[in-house]
């Protein structure tokens, strides 16, 4: 297929237009609205992505649609004549999370989709190209034969680590992103805030209304807790923030812990601090014991909008319909494994600085 047309129109006058691949509730789709490219559609295989992405991020449309059968013919459709067009995405990085170094993950059918979506740049050839993933994903081939093939297509690349606090994300949180432009060097924007500055769980959750475990607010349905055992609502009595469970008398420390291995492990049953970001946002917030997610001052784990907001999701971003059932482990996959939103905006920030550079 022909690269999608770029010729025609002074580059100001555009129209700056992405799609986003493996899109899930849309975090990355919202960052690039905010920063002001139009994004057309986004593709997901989740189903339960749809009513969130369409529902916050109108008028983009969900196409519930594996890249592994997607063509740039689908995909070319989507752009106007004489527009800045653009591809971005976020491969499933459950592969080359640091969660799952040490297993065999080599046979996961998400391993090939990073190479679909190269297939797909080569053949689109969109002006400017940006992939999202965890830093672990440096190590491995598929990674950098990614890269390669935008290098074999005529792109400019760049990839960087980025720390979520040096952008406004209230989240000790680094990713990995790759920058790639048809029309010269590109490079992420530089850091909006100073470690001075970074904002934190009491600048983003604390005005939010207090609630018991297993409450769910009135006024937000998104904000509910998970309910604590009885053991658990003895153990986050004991808890302090930035402690862990070694701070509980012995008789409520569980029995793994108790031995060798366990001890080794001090970073779940644990507190957040006021003053910090909150540790990374994962598809387990919801429980206390995944991690270090207690509330820093009532006795619960994080709620669904708290986790929400830490992954920089508007306070009325909505993830249920009106009528809809609200599932702690499918919202919480659906947080835990989005783009934060800040940094997509970051990310259409960049690409918006770089057109205008090639005006």
């Amino acid at each position: 297929m022909k690269p999608v047309a770029t010729k025609g129109a002074k580059p100001r006058d555009r129209r700056i237009v992405a799609a986003d691949l493996f899109c899930g509730v849309g975090g990355l789709t919202r960052g690039l609205l905010d920063a002001g490219i139009e994004v057309v559609a986004g593709y997901d295989i989740d189903e339960a992505c749809r009513y969130p992405y369409e529902h916050n991020n109108e008028p983009a449309v969900f196409r519930n649609r594996s890249v592994v059968n997607l063509n740039s013919e689908d995909l070319g459709k989507l752009y106007p004549a004489d527009c800045w067009s653009v591809l971005v995405g976020c491969a499933p990085c459950q592969p080359f999370s640091r969660y799952t170094q040490g297993l065999d993950t080599e046979d996961s059918e998400k391993w090939g989709l990073l190479n679909h979506f190269g297939r797909l740049v080569g053949e689109l050839k969109p002006d400017v190209v940006s992939m999202e993933n965890v830093r672990e994903l440096r190590r491995h081939r598929v990674f950098r034969n990614f890269l390669a093939t935008l290098s074999y297509f005529g792109y400019q690349v760049s990839a960087c680590d980025v720390y979520c606090p040096d952008y406004g994300i209230p989240q000790h949180r680094t990713r990995l992103v790759v920058l790639a432009s048809r029309l010269g060097a590109i490079e992420i924007i530089p850091p909006t805030h100073g470690k001075g500055e970074y904002p934190t769980v009491e600048s983003a959750i604390r005005d939010l209304p207090k609630l018991k475990s297993g409450e769910i607010c009135s006024k937000d349905h998104l904000h509910r807790s998970s309910s604590l055992s009885t053991i658990n609502r003895r153990r986050i009595k004991h808890s302090r923030p930035g402690g862990t469970w070694r701070d509980w008398p012995q008789e409520l420390v569980a029995k793994c812990h108790r031995k060798r291995r366990g001890k080794t492990y001090p970073s779940v049953y644990g507190r957040m601090e006021w003053e910090k970001p909150s540790p990374t946002i994962t598809t387990q917030f919801y429980g206390f014991g995944n991690g270090r997610f207690g509330h820093p001052e009532q006795d619960r784990a994080l709620s669904l909008r708290e986790g929400a907001i830490l992954q920089s999701f508007p306070s009325d971003y909505q993830f249920v319909k009106p009528d809809g059932e609200y599932h702690f482990k499918t919202i919480g996959r659906l947080i835990g494994n989005a783009v934060p939103v800040r940094l997509g905006a970051v990310v259409g920030q960049t690409i918006m600085k770089h057109l205008e550079n090639h005006v």
